[in-house]
């Protein structure tokens, strides 16, 4: 891989990230019956910021779960075994407005996986999708409800997005394959 450009830093992060915390309050009228579920693995740290961003302007946080999605995804024949990490949803989604957590919306396979994996937790009354960044490139009729940035990529592209719980640093940058 080679780099090409540091697309964010970590002030532009947290930025975004309160804009979303704002625009998830405010498209719900407020967090009663909400959670944040992150997909494995950067949603996870992306969910529990938004909670904490949240809490600061609702005055209570929303419950954070990890959802492990690897045996949803439609291309797990594709590898050799699948690494299987633990789904944490310590709380039920029945009837509850879910907001599935991710880095990176690419393809949108991984979205449609998540619909999945969390419709065999429960029926929540509504799922919505909160991500960092949008790549373009869907191959299913899915979009997310919160979008931090945009960045249109071509297919050559890698978007790679570092946060400090997992690699010491937020960041993301953009390499070519």
């Amino acid at each position: 891989m080679n780099f090409k450009a540091k697309i964010l830093a970590e002030s532009d992060i947290d930025r975004i990230l309160i804009r979303i915390a704002h625009q998830i309050c405010e498209k719900n009228n407020g967090i009663d019956n909400l959670c944040l579920i992150g997909i494995r693995t950067r949603g996870v740290p992306l969910a529990h910021r938004l909670s904490e961003y949240i809490s600061r302007i609702e005055g209570v946080a929303p419950e954070v779960g990890a959802l492990d999605i690897t045996l949803h995804r439609d291309d797990i024949a594709k590898g050799g075994a699948p690494v299987v990490s633990s789904t944490d949803v310590p709380f039920s989604v029945e009837g509850k407005t879910v907001v599935l957590v991710d880095d990176v919306i690419y393809t949108c396979r991984t979205a449609r996986a998540a619909l999945d994996a969390v419709m065999s937790l429960g029926r929540p009354a509504r799922i919505q999708l909160c991500v960092l960044i949008d790549r373009g490139h869907s191959e299913l009729p899915i979009r997310a409800n919160f979008v931090g940035k945009n960045i249109p990529t071509s297919q050559e592209e890698i978007i790679a997005v570092r946060l400090r719980e997992l690699d010491a640093e937020d960041s993301v940058s953009i390499y070519s394959k």
